[in-house]
């Protein structure tokens, strides 16, 4: 059979949330399609995907699919290894589907894409008035002190296997390793002063400017602003280098530092 001429585009855009629960967005309602690019980031990499908690979401499309067909792909993508466990937050058409299928739906998962959309533009403000003359004894209020931003979260030991470590809303130190099983997320950058083993997650809020840096780079997975790369995608070269790893219009960046 003849290939479309957009076959080569990915029906679905994957995506790692603030919990390292994934975020299966919906771009290109094609079910066999989207199975099979769930089985090949499963057979790819089996201990991050394999059984694997999914979030479903049918923002990106113009029409919420019929309950058949969601529930065709429901079970294509527990068939392909991985368990989809509730659908993102959406309209009222979305909320029905969710509940037809049994499933819970989860707002946090579309605040990363929301962000990115436009803002409305905001209406003119109203013509201002000449404001009356304040009396010459008055003084002028002082200037309302900058709010602090919230400090760095520091880690002095090592981050073991099993264990999770969140910043929230601040950049994350690590000045031990993290090893093999071992989950790093920061809403900011993540600095890792030994060897990283585990998965690291930058930006974990939507931030884009957010990085990871290490000394000693083997990570499983490292993700900023939910873009992601797992250990196979990434060149030898850099395995056991300092490494840097960044967005640049969207796609996610890694490279040696000198």
């Amino acid at each position: 059979m003849a290939l479309a001429a957009n076959d080569y585009e990915q029906a679905g855009e994957l995506k790692i949330g603030q919990v390292g629960i994934a975020n299966l967005r919906i771009r290109n309602l094609d079910v066999d399609q989207l199975v099979r690019e769930m089985r090949e980031r499963v057979e790819r990499a089996p201990k991050l995907f394999g059984r694997a908690a999914v979030i479903v979401d049918f923002g990106g499309l113009a029409k919420i699919p019929d309950v058949d067909t969601a529930r065709a792909l429901i079970e294509g993508l527990r068939g392909a290894g991985v368990l989809p466990v509730a659908l993102a937050y959406g309209t009222r058409d979305n909320d029905a589907l969710a509940e037809a299928l049994g499933l819970p739906v989860l707002a946090k998962f579309r605040a990363q894409y929301e962000r990115s959309e436009p803002a409305a533009a905001a209406p003119p403000p109203p013509p201002a008035r000449e404001p009356a003359p304040a009396p010459r004894a008055a003084a002028r209020p002082a200037p309302a002190p900058e709010k602090p931003r919230a400090p760095g979260r520091m880690q002095k030991t090592a981050v073991r296997s099993g264990q999770q470590l969140y910043a929230e809303g601040c950049d994350l130190t690590v000045l031990s390793t993290v090893g093999a099983g071992a989950e790093v997320i920061s809403d900011g950058s993540i600095h890792v002063y030994g060897s990283l083993r585990g998965r690291a997650l930058a930006g974990a809020q939507g931030n884009t400017e957010a990085r990871i840096f290490c000394r000693e780079f083997h990570a499983e997975l490292v993700a900023i602003a939910g873009h992601y790369k797992v250990l196979d995608d990434i060149p030898e070269t850099l395995r056991g280098k300092a490494v840097q790893v960044w967005l640049d219009n969207g796609q996610l960046k890694l490279a040696a530092l000198e």
